[in-house]
């Protein structure tokens, strides 16, 4: 049994492990691998939920507990929106490693898996240091209506 993370440091320290191992363990064990990861990933919205004294739900959206994760995680912090497609990618990619049948896809999704496991940990951990990290999103809204602005004065020249 892998023990859980405390912290990001060890979290991260993990996924170095898991991309370090080789091509044949990773075949042999990929099932187990995706599911691990795939509880990194929830992982990191339960610290997300503790910094912001919550108690992480066990709650499932979608059929996954990473989804329910975000969703309570974005309520009332719209810049976390920007990392819901990130969640349903390390979603999508675990069921790919299920399904697949060629080691090349299998160790493809794995890759994948592992760089955006990361990249949502890095996200998280980024945001409870800068609170308005996520707000340059194409998805938040002040961007959108920074670029409607925009549009508006080249069209008519005036705002």
């Amino acid at each position: 049994m892998v023990t859980q993370p405390e912290n990001f440091d060890e979290l991260l320290a993990r996924l170095d492990e898991i991309e370090g191992v080789d091509g044949a363990y990773a075949l042999e064990n990929a099932k187990g691998l995706a599911g691990e990861l795939l509880s990194l990933g929830e992982n990191v919205l339960q610290f997300w939920a503790i910094s912001r004294d919550e108690v992480p739900t066990s709650d499932k959206k979608e059929g996954f507990v990473i989804l329910a994760l975000h969703k309570q995680g974005a309520k009332g912090e719209p810049s976390f929106n920007a990392c819901r497609e990130t969640c349903r990618e390390i979603v999508f990619q675990h069921n790919v490693i299920l399904q697949a049948h060629e080691p090349k896809v299998t160790l493809g999704a794995l890759k994948l898996m592992i760089m955006v496991v990361r990249h949502l940990a890095l996200f998280v951990s980024g945001k409870l240091e800068v609170s308005g990290l996520g707000e340059f999103c194409c998805a938040s809204k002040s961007v959108r209506q920074k670029s409607d602005i925009q549009d508006s004065v080249e069209l008519t020249g005036t705002v």
